[in-house]
């Protein structure tokens, strides 16, 4: 049977609309592919205090999550199962600074699907791409019906 793991994510926005992304390192499993920040969470630790303890120890940053899940999603490995739970947040003290990570970048929302994901992380891409594109469309119509 395989090992089942819970593990949260951070989806962190900064003021220019763009969302952290990082570069899993060659030495993590399922290597040199892109996630959301986050990590495993603890016995009897709820997922809010789990991802902002994991952020300040992955990235040496404070976040402020939203008190709500953004995508929750169970994904079979090789090896083992992830449910990876994925919660919108931002910084509120510090930068993020990549110890783990290979790499970390800001990306908009409409440049998420040109990086390699790892597997479980794409369902929160594509809730994320799928919001922006919500969004155009509600800007575009408001700026029609000003126009009539």
């Amino acid at each position: 049977m395989k090992k089942q793991v819970k593990v949260v994510a951070a989806i962190i926005e900064n003021e220019n609309n763009e969302i952290l992304c990082a570069l899993r390192s060659p030495e993590m499993s399922i290597p040199n592919q892109w996630e959301f920040p986050g990590g495993k969470v603890e016995a009897n630790e709820d997922i809010f205090n789990a991802l902002i303890r994991e952020i300040s120890e992955e990235l040496d940053c404070t976040v402020e999550t939203t008190k709500e899940v953004f995508n929750d999603n169970t994904h079979e490995y090789e090896t083992f199962i992830i449910n990876l739970i994925s919660i919108k947040c931002r910084v509120v003290e510090g930068l993020p600074t990549a110890s783990e990570h290979s790499k970390l970048i800001w990306l908009k929302r409409e440049n998420l699907e040109s990086l390699k994901w790892a597997p479980a992380d794409i369902p929160a891409v594509v809730q994320l791409i799928q919001e922006n594109s919500l969004l155009e469309m509600r800007r575009l119509h408001f700026f029609c019906k000003l126009r009539i």
